[in-house]
């Protein structure tokens, strides 16, 4: 761990987030970016050197997109809502128990209003959007944003999580597709698991069964491209109720993959392995 809190963020912002300039505009013959579902971290991922160098790596790899969509674990609303599309909207720091540093945070991003229109005429009548007018980026968007895309220099929004229904999510996901094929990002954010009342903190070196069980049933899954297999998580996993106490880290997953151009392709995991005995497993799908 790092000797004060976000040390390795400081460290990361000195010698690596200077890179960003070698990215290149995403362009239509670049074809859709990839839809991505990433295991986002607490606000402790700024500890984590290693994290957070492959997270900017996965964005390195990509073209620089036009904007990021990303739906998060933290923001369940019905109606469907987004964000604010203000330029510099204030973060909401949903968390507690952390350094004072986290809560000081910032990522002020420009103007999203062209975005949030777009995004608006995706929605069917039967699924309306609700513009939020005040409501910004929570930590489920903004501390993983900060690493892959360090200056805020891309509009973001934030979409709500309506239901937990995996067919309603996809649809959500299915109808934000043609958004790829213009140069925006679609990041389903959460955890692959996330049973926090769960683990030993006194030893955070342990990887528990359930997490362990689930993470490998959720790869070999996600390894098959059988989305009917992982909508069935409830009664088909390994692991629950303790990988996922709730399920709003699991879900996000399912409107990445009603945003894929083929919705039964194999999953290429980009980041494996564990944080505190949680799978961090994130991956992408074209």
């Amino acid at each position: 761990m790092s000797p004060r809190p976000g040390a390795a963020f400081d460290a990361f912002l000195e010698t690596t987030a200077s890179r960003t300039a070698e990215r290149r505009d995403w362009t239509p013959a670049d074809g859709p970016l990839p839809a991505l579902y990433l295991s986002h971290g607490a606000p402790p991922l700024f500890d984590e050197a290693e994290w957070m160098d492959r997270l900017f790596a996965w964005a390195q790899s990509l073209p620089r997109p036009k904007g990021v969509l990303i739906v998060s674990a933290h923001w369940e609303a019905a109606p469907l809502m987004i964000s604010s599309p203000a330029a510099a909207t204030p973060l909401v720091y949903d968390f507690g128990g952390f350094a004072q540093r986290y809560f000081t945070m910032r990522y002020e991003t420009p103007d999203a209003t062209a975005m949030a229109d777009r995004v608006a005429a995706a929605m069917p009548d039967t699924e309306p959007l609700h513009r939020h007018s005040s409501r910004g980026l929570d930590h489920g968007a903004w501390v993983p944003l900060k690493v892959m895309y360090p200056d805020a220099d891309l509009p973001v929004l934030q979409l709500s999580i309506p239901s937990h229904d995996p067919d309603r999510l996809m649809a959500i996901g299915r109808r934000l597709r043609p958004l790829r094929e213009e140069g925006y990002l679609v990041i389903g954010s959460g955890f692959m698991t996330h049973g926090l009342p769960y683990l030993d903190f006194q030893r955070p070196e342990q990887v528990p069964g359930w997490s362990a069980d689930f993470d490998l049933w959720a790869a070999e899954a996600l390894g098959r491209g059988d989305i009917e297999e992982l909508a069935r998580y409830r009664s088909q996993a390994p692991g629950m109720p303790y990988a996922h106490p709730t399920v709003d880290h699991y879900i996000p997953l399912f409107v990445t993959y009603g945003a894929a151009s083929d919705q039964e392709q194999v999953a290429k995991t980009v980041i494996d392995g564990y944080w505190l005995g949680l799978s961090k497993r994130s991956f992408q799908l074209d």
